[in-house]
């Protein structure tokens, strides 16, 4: 059974810091390309930034040089750092994992920005 825990979130003001984390279990971690995307409401889920088990990232153009996405491969872990965040990153944030028509998620973890 494909299980994708997030853990991290919380309310966190303009600016702030914030590292969400993604434990996996139930796939053979190093095949799938690890994602963390994020839906507010009224819009649509979007891809915020992935990575590939070789470690190749892919990150929006909205987060691009504030966010970071690692992983360890060892301990089946993602993670999503999250610096100088903005309220326009209040969103559900929820880790995919993705292998060919593979394509699972967690429950979600609420980020909010606001001072």
């Amino acid at each position: 059974q494909v299980q994708l825990a997030e853990s991290g979130g919380g309310l966190v003001q303009p600016g702030g810091s914030l590292r969400l984390s993604c434990a996996a279990s139930g796939i053979t971690f190093t095949l799938y390309t690890m994602g963390w995307y994020r839906q507010a409401p009224g819009k649509e889920r979007e891809l915020v930034a992935s990575i590939t088990g070789g470690g190749r990232t892919t990150v929006a153009d909205s987060v691009k040089g504030r966010f970071t996405i690692s992983r360890d491969n060892g301990k089946k872990m993602v993670y999503l750092q999250m610096n100088t965040v903005k309220p326009e990153d209040t969103a559900a944030y929820y880790c995919n994992s993705r292998l060919s028509s593979h394509n699972y998620w967690g429950q979600g973890t609420q980020v909010t920005v606001s001072s």
